[in-house]
């Protein structure tokens, strides 16, 4: 009789607990996303706390963008993924994980907020960087994360390119011929953004380093402003971010639900200021407008426009034998 009491006692418990219903997600991102998402998934889970009475826990993985995409491959459980660049969820896509059509699935690409690739200078800007053409000249040391597994260091290697095409007379040829100078002037390549960022910052390597503009911002937050300065090029990329619903995963868990809002609340007006908060420009025009100030206008192209898409770019330039391995062989 007592035990039969102790198990109806537990039962009652467990179905009084069960009344704040509770679920997790595992949300893997890139490297330098980490404030993004430690000041986001707050936001979030006060909203679906009051839209839904459940509480989320919301878990974050941070790494090398492409690392991040291989580790979900190979088993990591994430119900969703944010990344830095199309190709680590094309990636996921072909392997079955992610819809093939995941950019129709949210607004803007499934893209909700870009950056651009800025230049973090030492204080006084004392080799006088002003543009992609003054790094890739002798003497410059340049510190940027690989280009062939980060999303970092491949948006920084195709702005440079697409920097080259637009000058008079350029083309492939001359592109590679300017890359190749840059890369020259790299002495390490970080394995990742904020990698990069603590070799240029706290080991004091280097004369410039190449990074999201969302990154100096976070610098500022960590060093000081005092220690740095921000560089904007004539001409650089739009990096865009995109998200998707790993969807063996949610289904296995019943998570899909919380996974879409998870996701669409990244284009709520507080998603959206909090991706400004973070120096992402937002897509939301007002928002954009609000804090224009902090956003210097800069002429940019998009991977689209210049190398027909990541489906290209990627392979022509990263894949073993792509020019990336054409140009750094010869360093």
């Amino acid at each position: 009789m007592k035990k039969l009491t102790s198990l109806l006692l537990a039962a009652g418990f467990a179905f009084a607990t069960g009344a704040s219903a509770q679920s997790n997600l595992l949300n893997v991102s890139y490297d330098v996303a980490r404030d993004v998402y430690k000041d986001y998934n707050p936001l979030f889970q006060k909203h679906w706390k009051e839209k839904t009475g459940e509480t989320v826990e919301l878990r974050q993985s941070h790494g090398g963008s492409s690392k991040q995409a291989r580790a979900v491959a190979d088993g990591l459980e994430a119900d969703v993924v944010t990344m830095n660049q199309a190709t680590d969820v094309d990636f996921l896509a072909e392997k079955g994980l992610v819809a093939k059509d995941y950019p129709k699935k949210f607004p803007d690409n499934a893209s909700p907020y870009t950056s651009t690739m800025v230049f973090i200078v030492r204080k006084g800007n004392p080799k006088a960087i002003k543009d992609w053409n003054d790094i890739a000249k002798p003497g410059t040391q340049l510190i940027i994360p690989h280009p062939k597994n980060t999303g970092n260091g491949r948006y920084s290697y195709l702005a440079a390119w697409g920097y080259a095409l637009k000058q008079p007379g350029g083309n492939d040829k001359a592109a590679a011929e300017f890359v190749g100078a840059m890369l020259k002037n790299a002495p390490l390549f970080a394995s990742g953004g904020r990698d990069a960022t603590t070799t240029f910052m706290q080991r004091k390597i280097g004369d410039v380093l190449v990074t999201f503009e969302s990154e100096a911002e976070l610098i500022a937050k960590e060093f000081g402003r005092g220690e740095f300065e921000v560089v904007y090029p004539s001409l650089s990329i739009l990096a865009e971010f995109p998200v998707a619903i790993v969807e063996k995963v949610v289904d296995k868990k019943g998570t899909r639900k919380q996974a879409q809002a998870y996701l669409e609340y990244l284009w709520s007006k507080e998603g959206q200021e909090n991706a400004a908060a973070n120096y992402l420009r937002p897509r939301d025009a007002e928002v954009l407008k609000k804090h224009a100030a902090q956003f210097p206008a800069i002429k940019t192209f998009t991977v689209d426009e210049v190398f027909g898409g990541w489906s290209k770019a990627a392979p022509a330039h990263f894949k073993d034998g792509g020019s990336f391995d054409q140009i750094y062989v010869q360093k």
